[in-house]
């Protein structure tokens, strides 16, 4: 895609100068954006939206357009209605997203539902905004390290959920995991069984489980136990 034109849909008037002066900077390096004038100087397209509204009127003409919105400080509903919108113009639309601050739901919709819509974050550094903007002045999308490092975190916390387990129970969830009869729980840490099935039913209820089963799942996530000691 030779992109004709960058759509700045960001309703802080100094921000959108900024992403309007970055643009035209790096519009000479980048290959396709077309040609202006006799003396063969590159040149593109600048042109603002503030609201949805003018940001759709924009985008009916079909004219190739890389897309720099900030989705946290538009009318945008939700973020199904931003995908909807980049795909029915996916044939002559690249889009970044630059915005200060979003989620890891909201990263994972947005690159799932779509193929033409990038990511990266107004604190980034100067490099990286530059190469983003690159990206999307040749029609590509762009995701940021930032980005891809918010999924892999907040991946890493749902396979290794927080507890609020006090050190005992960790403790007896080990042993549960490891297979561990109530009775032989008791008698090692020289305890009743009515003590071992207390610690057992508030276990169960800090983690959310029902059943041995999914506890010891959850000591294996969180390196309660490894491998070499299930086996032994």
């Amino acid at each position: 895609m030779n992109i004709e034109r960058i759509i700045i849909a960001d309703p802080q008037p100094l921000t959108a100068l900024a992403i309007e002066t970055l643009a035209r900077s790096i519009a000479p390096t980048v290959p396709g954006i077309r040609h202006d004038g006799d003396d063969g100087e590159e040149s593109l397209e600048v042109v603002h939206a503030t609201d949805r509204f003018a940001l759709t009127q924009l985008l009916k003409d079909g004219k190739a357009s890389a897309v720099v919105l900030d989705y946290t400080l538009f009318d945008f509903a939700n973020q199904e209605a931003l995908c909807l919108l980049a795909d029915a113009n996916k044939d002559h639309a690249c889009w970044l997203l630059l915005s200060e601050d979003l989620t890891a739901d909201f990263i994972r919709y947005v690159l799932y539902q779509t193929t033409n819509v990038g990511i990266a974050f107004k604190d980034a550094s100067l490099d990286i905004l530059r190469e983003a903007m690159r990206y999307v002045l040749r029609g590509e999308r762009y995701v940021s390290q930032h980005a891809t490092d918010i999924l892999i975190q907040k991946a890493a916390e749902r396979d290794n959920p927080k507890d609020d387990l006090t050190q005992t129970e960790r403790e007896v969830l080990k042993s549960i995991a490891l297979g561990k009869t109530t009775k032989e729980i008791a008698a090692e840490r020289f305890s009743s069984i009515h003590t071992i099935n207390s610690h057992r039913k508030n276990i169960f209820r800090k983690l959310g489980v029902n059943c041995a089963h999914d506890a010891m799942k959850y000591a294996f996530r969180a390196g309660l136990v490894d491998e070499s000691e299930f086996y032994i």
